[in-house]
């Protein structure tokens, strides 16, 4: 197998490591992973940190300059890294002066630092056709701004965006026009996330040109309107369906949305999605806050039918039993059905067994489901409403292969208690469901 030959310095002197002792290269014939081709090695180095990285190069001669040419430069800066960081900044200094690689295949910042760095870096990612480009201050409450600069007719920069295949910005602040001017300069884009760019009030990714299938827009409070005309898009991630307006999307099919605290009610959430809703196949809801009886009632006597979903995940925090015994009619509105994801995330205050009377008929209602084959229930709890949700399924689901009992809990703080707790549904779960199992269906409890 062939390979590209980096030159490489051979006059490597003899080392003397922490005990004092000299080091010498290995002999090449006892060395089978050095006499592999350069290409080969700089992969195998890609996969390791930077830091592991940078440090074969006191191996042997063959190795000192490898890491030099790796294409992914990734800065994931300690979680004790402070604002500053002058010795980190010196070191990621030191790596990209370095750094001979004449194309970038991954650059990553996630460490705080001062903006004119945080430019300049950016400026070298892009003189070397950077092809997927993040940066993530959400630990340290970076305030990072894109120069207009970078953005000029007449900067190298800009040339350097036509390689660009992913980009990432959580918690970079965009004072409008960013999004609108990377989609326009970055033919190739096909993945766009956005988080937590709480100043933008506007975004439109629209063009009848664009080749992007993944679009996150996730926790920017201030936006107002989200307008996406992309007739490539395949995956829509939002935390919020006000002010979305989607036209020309013929391609979606993988839909994440959410009710959130602000909420916009599910109705309105479910007329956002009117566009694409029939041709879905996977469909993430998570719900954020709880609802009262006449919500629930409105949460599924608006949804309509789903005819090409294949897998459905309802995420909810403070869902209470009625709710949850209802999740059967989203069930009934996906005939096609062939996953369904239950999580859950209840808090510490809501773990108490509730006997409730929820509404049977909504439960015992006969409907056959002839494609449902798995049935997930993440923070499964011994109560009237999860009970009776894992009886419907079985009732209805036939020919379901397996159940999928998780009983882990979000948001509980006392280690001992919650690993209690899980014990304890464990065991409620065996000896309650595993009873009523059909002999084609098989139990997992993880």
């Amino acid at each position: 197998m062939g390979g590209k030959r980096i030159n490489t310095n051979t006059n490597l002197q003899p080392q003397t490591n922490s005990c004092g002792k000299r080091s010498f290269a290995v002999d090449d014939d006892d060395d089978r992973i050095s006499q592999l081709p350069d290409d080969i090695l700089v992969d195998i180095l890609s996969s390791l940190s930077l830091k592991e990285a940078t440090r074969t190069s006191v191996l042997s001669s063959r190795w000192i300059n490898l890491w030099k040419h790796i294409p992914c430069l990734d800065f994931d800066g300690p979680a004790s890294l402070k604002s500053g960081g002058h010795k980190y900044v010196k070191w990621v200094n030191s790596v990209i002066r370095s750094n001979k690689s004449p194309t970038l295949k991954k650059f990553r910042i996630r460490f705080p630092s001062d903006g004119n760095s945080i430019t300049q870096w950016l400026e070298f990612a892009f003189s070397r056709h950077v092809r997927s480009l993040e940066l993530d201050f959400h630990v340290y409450y970076n305030n990072f701004c894109f120069p207009d600069d970078l953005f000029a007719p007449r900067s190298n920069t800009v040339l350097g965006f036509m390689s660009l295949k992913a980009l990432s910005l959580k918690r970079v602040t965009l004072r409008g026009g960013e999004i609108e001017l990377f989609l326009r300069n970055c033919p190739l884009l096909e993945q766009l996330i956005v988080h937590t760019a709480w100043n933008i009030s506007k975004i439109e990714v629209c063009g009848p040109s664009l080749v992007l299938k993944n679009l996150e827009i996730v926790n920017c409070t201030g936006l107002e309107s989200l307008k996406v005309y992309a007739p490539n898009l395949a995956s829509l991630r939002v935390t919020s369906l006000k002010g979305v307006s989607l036209e020309n999307v013929p391609m979606l099919v993988d839909a994440t949305v959410s009710c959130d605290y602000d909420s916009i009610s599910v109705k309105h959430l479910l007329s956002g999605l009117s566009s694409c809703i029939s041709q879905l196949e996977t469909l993430n809801l998570v719900m954020s806050r709880s609802y009262d009886r006449e919500e629930t009632n409105e949460l599924y006597s608006y949804f309509p039918e789903m005819p090409k979903l294949k897998k459905l995940v309802i995420a909810c925090y403070s869902f209470d039993d009625q709710s949850l015994v209802r999740l059967a009619s989203l069930i009934r509105a996906s005939p096609y059905l062939q996953e369904f994801v239950l999580q859950n995330k209840r808090l510490e205050g809501c773990l108490r067994h509730r006997q409730v009377d929820y509404d049977a008929a909504a439960i015992n209602t006969r409907f056959q489901h002839e494609h449902l084959k798995v049935f997930r229930f993440c923070g499964y709890q011994f109560c009237s409403s999860n009970n009776a949700l894992v009886r419907y399924v079985l009732k209805n689901c036939t020919v379901l292969e397996k159940i999928i009992i998780d009983p882990s809990v979000v948001f509980f703080y006392n280690r001992l208690s919650r690993l209690e707790l899980e014990k304890n549904v464990r065991d409620v779960a065996k000896q309650h469901i595993e009873p009523q199992l059909p002999h084609r269906v098989e139990l997992v409890i993880l």
